[in-house]
């Protein structure tokens, strides 16, 4: 065997020229990335092995390796109010999902009283919760406003958040209310695309009044578009396997650190970005009723909704909690159950008075 001496990890740029061989000239490389599994991994290491004088390992029979069933849902939160969402859209995922349930929440703006409480809630309803960060990188260009950090922090690093033997997530908003098995949605096929968004509503279940507010209609941005529909991001599915492999996220982030020195670009950084690139990155549209909101959709296209989206309206500025109570029924319900958990969570933690003797005079 060869040892071999790892001296800095900064070394020269080498650049590699290489070639198809004779006859596979239109085989792309990126093939069926969906079906791989960690034996094709094993395999390249294994010829690096053995170019490097490293002995090839005894073919071992083949263990079956269990499907992960987990529903992996990503969100994040800032504020007490949306705290308060948080919690009521883990509880709609939790009631209407079957398969096992895993949250991945973003700790950076979560507050410490959440971050105690989200465990307990984990424990009572029986799915798991894990905290996830990350630094801002140095050499990407920072935002210095909270809610366009937040933004950044939805589309921009979604290839290094998570573990790589993670295969798909869902961004689920959380002012948003799950009506639906999620497992429909993790499973969906994209088509070859890194991620699959609900474009905003159109045609016969469009909200008329809020057009003048559809700038992606018009201008710049239809011309942009070029005949492709403008989506959402409030909710969205993301194969992450198609997106690190291809580059995606390399796509985003070096468009996005381009564009975002123009104070006047990216007005809505997490959902202008991947509409920006849907020529270089392609979005799945999903159908319409994976994603409802009042702003923009129809009041008879709601009972078809798989998701409800609390999005802010325009025209008339109602506040989301208002706007939570008049559009779903079960919204109080769900509120009052967690805030009976919270209220029992107390009880058990108030410190115990000690027994009044009784003195006999």
């Amino acid at each position: 065997k060869q040892h071999i001496i790892i001296k800095d990890f900064i070394g020269e740029k080498e650049v590699l020229y290489v070639e198809k061989r004779p006859g596979m000239e239109k085989v792309s490389l990126f093939d069926d990335l969906t079906e791989r599994d960690d034996s094709s991994s094993a395999e390249i290491w294994e010829t690096f092995a053995g170019l490097f004088g490293g002995e090839k390992e005894k073919e071992k029979p083949k263990e079956t390796v269990p499907k992960d069933e987990t529903i992996h849902v990503f969100s994040l939160a800032s504020g007490h109010l949306y705290e308060r969402f948080l919690k009521i859209m883990m509880l709609t995922v939790i009631k209407n999902t079957q398969s096992p349930v895993k949250f991945w929440l973003l700790s950076n703006f979560l507050s410490p009283a959440f971050k105690e409480f989200v465990p307990q809630m984990a424990s009572k309803y029986g799915f798991e919760v894990e905290l996830v960060t990350y630094k801002w990188p140095a050499w990407l260009h920072e935002q210095t406003e909270k809610q366009r950090i937040i933004w950044g922090y939805k589309i921009l690093f979604l290839d290094v958040l998570f573990p790589l033997n993670l295969k798909r997530v869902i961004y689920v908003d959380a002012d948003q209310v799950v009506r639906v098995d999620l497992k429909e949605l993790r499973d969906i096929d994209l088509q070859g695309a890194p991620y699959g968004y609900t474009p905003f509503c159109s045609g016969s279940v469009m909200n008329r009044d809020t057009t003048g507010f559809r700038f992606w209609d018009s201008g710049y941005w239809k011309d942009h578009l070029g005949g492709r529909p403008y989506h959402i991001s409030a909710l969205y599915v993301i194969d992450l396997l198609t997106l690190r492999e291809r580059g995606y996220a390399d796509q985003l982030r070096a468009t996005y650190d381009g564009l975002s020195k123009d104070p006047n670009s990216l007005a809505n950084l997490d959902q202008d970005l991947p509409n920006y690139l849907q020529h270089m990155v392609p979005i799945y549209s999903l159908p319409q009723e994976w994603l409802w909101c009042e702003t923009w959709c129809t009041m008879e296209s709601k009972n078809n909704a798989k998701t409800i989206d609390l999005c802010n309206n325009p025209h008339t500025k109602i506040p989301k909690l208002e706007a939570a109570v008049k559009l779903i029924p079960e919204w109080n319900e769900w509120d009052n159950e967690i805030k009976e958990f919270e209220l029992s969570l107390q009880t058990q933690h108030l410190p115990k008075e000690p027994p009044i003797e009784k003195i006999d005079l």
